[in-house]
């Protein structure tokens, strides 16, 4: 609980700036304000901004004259709009943010005290009601990086989580999910993974997050052929309907709290075992599910880089699921490089189509990591014998049944779509001949972002190197597809300043 606030100041009013801070709620206000002035507020200032029925708490940016404001208006980010709700000219109050209490104990654990269950319930509400800024998220961050939280933390962090936000429950004693720990281009086994399962029987309500320092996430990828952005209510009725769907998370509240510390972990670059266990397992219990099956790439630029971390993360992952009452497998698969052809929302689609499609040039790695994981899932879920669930996956995806499952949940999520494709393409080639024998998947990412990709659905990377071919001098690496000649000509120029994108060992 916070301490006593002081009065608020009112008579100013509200603008919409137009400004996207994705998740962070901003204010802007004129130096020359009379509350900015009378209050002592100054840049980077946390406030409370309170309009009719509806609070915030804002970081505070200040604009000197200009014709951006008026003296006594109060500019609005985009996420602050949405929070308060109002139209314009609606008047606001605001005062000066009291400390939270529950920083006191992310101060403790920065000296080595651990959470107790009520101190982070207190922190994931807090963080909830937009009152903890970057900053202070940043802290938390890095008080629980590296392996800073035990088991016992890692529970109660993962429970808070899941209490903080909507729940789903199906009728099913038996409700499946999957998911990927990430750090690895074109992995975008979920879009087969969930039809194979959901014609086999079995219930799969998948929910996905955007990218945010990735090329594309799932729902990107997704959103190239349906619609993503389902209420909750859509939601069930896709579920019911089809027996799965693959659905945007942000649109649905589930752990609400994981999406907005996600959004400063992930430029932080930070590995924590106790906060990526807490994130993953708080959703996809939210998402109401029992039995969840879990990628874990192992590679030398994937996210996780050495057999010993992805077994203790493995076996983090499986503690806290069988204390939370939910099963949790795990499978180490290859983190080398990337999976499938395609980087980028389109060209991952196509990828999927591919294999869904049984065409002959379909990705075989996307292929078999898909079927491998469908059969775990059908393993644990009792749709499969122990040992027979490949087979049956196989089975499934080759007779055409899960292209048709795939189209008809797309269909009930909106509308099936082909993915676009981009207007300008041009190849990255070897200078030398060689045998490829390293693939750097970050450096890759980061080309296909320059491209554009995941904001230009049609952007990212073609890639046609995998490790162990031979590729002779003048030979295309990747192929940059870009929707704009800038964009373009901004990648190419990024990737041939690159050493070791791709390493080709000379042969004669």
């Amino acid at each position: 609980m916070s301490e006593a606030r002081t009065p608020g100041t009112g008579g100013l009013r509200m603008r919409r700036m137009g400004i996207d801070t994705y998740q962070e709620m901003v204010i802007y206000m004129r130096s020359d304000c009379h509350v900015c002035r009378s209050e002592g507020l100054e840049a980077q200032s946390r406030v409370e901004v309170r309009a009719h029925d509806r609070e915030i708490v804002a970081t505070l940016n200040v604009v000197h004259g200009g014709a951006l404001l008026g003296v006594g208006d109060i500019g609005l980010s985009e996420a602050a709009w949405r929070a308060l709700a109002g139209k314009e000219g609606d008047e606001v109050t605001i005062a000066h943010r009291a400390p939270e209490a529950s920083f006191s104990a992310v101060r403790g654990k920065i000296f080595g005290r651990p959470f107790s269950t009520e101190s982070v319930a207190g922190i994931v509400r807090d963080i909830v009601r937009g009152r903890y800024s970057d900053i202070e998220l940043a802290t938390l961050i890095t008080a629980c990086s590296g392996n800073r939280l035990d088991l016992a933390e890692t529970i109660a962090l993962t429970s808070a989580m899941i209490g903080a936000g909507q729940q789903l429950k199906w009728e099913r004693d038996v409700v499946t999910d999957k998911h990927c720990v990430g750090g690895l281009p074109g992995n975008r086994t979920t879009l087969l993974v969930v039809p194979i399962v959901a014609a086999c029987g079995l219930l799969i309500p998948k929910t996905s997050s955007r990218a945010i320092t990735s090329p594309a996430g799932t729902a990107d990828t997704m959103e190239t052929v349906a619609p993503v952005a389902l209420k909750l209510e859509q939601m069930r009725k896709v579920v019911e309907r089809e027996g799965g769907c693959i659905a945007w998370g942000g649109a649905v509240s589930l752990s609400p709290a994981d999406d907005l510390l996600i959004r400063v972990e992930r430029p932080l670059d930070l590995d924590s075992d106790g906060l990526l266990v807490a994130s993953v397992l708080s959703k996809k219990i939210a998402a109401g599910s029992t039995h969840v099956m879990i990628d874990i790439p192992v590679g030398r630029t994937a996210k996780i880089r050495s057999p010993q971390a992805a077994n203790a993360i493995a076996q983090r992952l499986e503690q806290v699921g069988d204390a939370l009452g939910i099963h949790v497998r795990t499978m180490l698969s290859d983190g080398t490089q990337p999976v499938g052809r395609g980087i980028g929302p389109a060209l991952e689609a196509n990828d999927v189509l591919a294999v869904l499609q049984s065409e002959r040039n379909a990705p075989a790695d996307l292929r078999e990591r898909s079927l491998a994981l469908v059969a775990g899932i059908l393993e644990m879920g009792g749709r499969a014998a122990p040992g027979e669930g490949l087979a049956l996956a196989t089975a499934t995806l080759d007779s055409g049944a899960a292209f048709r499952k795939f189209v008809a949940i797309c269909e009930a999520q909106g509308g099936f779509r082909l993915p676009p494709r981009a207007a300008y393409r041009q190849p990255v080639r070897a200078l030398h001949r060689g045998r490829v024998v390293a693939v750097d998947n970050r450096r890759l990412a980061g080309i296909a972002k320059l491209a554009g990709a995941p904001k230009a659905k049609a952007a990212g990377i073609e890639f046609h190197a995998p490790v162990g071919s031979l590729i002779e001098e003048g030979q295309p690496l990747f192929t940059v597809h870009a929707e704009s000649p800038g964009e373009l000509s901004y990648a190419l120029d990024y990737a041939r300043a690159q050493q070791d994108v791709i390493t080709l060992q000379q042969e004669p």
